[in-house]
């Protein structure tokens, strides 16, 4: 960019001022994940259990019929979330057939 000049007319007309930068809104951070809210829902997830369409879903996922259990969560949840809770219960799912499946020693 050329050199600005304190002159009235042309391309870089004007007073030479280097931009403020501004920090970040803090309503940017909406929807990021807190330490705490993942604390407390871990929590909650430990003590309640799953819910009777996440169970439904998992037995569905046990017999392989994972477009199946896709459907019927899309069904369940909104449509906009259902990737996401598919994505949890066969982590969760998963996780508890690793631990079933434990060598003996």
């Amino acid at each position: 960019m050329a050199i600005r000049y304190p002159m009235a007319v042309g391309l870089n007309k004007g007073h030479p001022v280097t931009k403020n930068v501004a920090a970040p809104k803090h309503s940017r951070r909406r929807g990021r994940l807190t330490k705490h809210t993942k604390f407390v829902r871990d929590m909650i997830r430990e003590v309640c259990g799953f819910a009777p369409y996440e169970r439904r879903a998992m037995e569905l996922l046990k017999v392989s019929k994972d477009k199946r259990a896709l459907k019927f969560i899309k069904k369940r949840v909104n449509f906009c979330r259902h990737r996401t809770t598919t994505y949890q219960i066969q982590c969760c799912h998963t996780a508890v057939a690793d631990t079933h499946n434990l060598p003996d020693l």
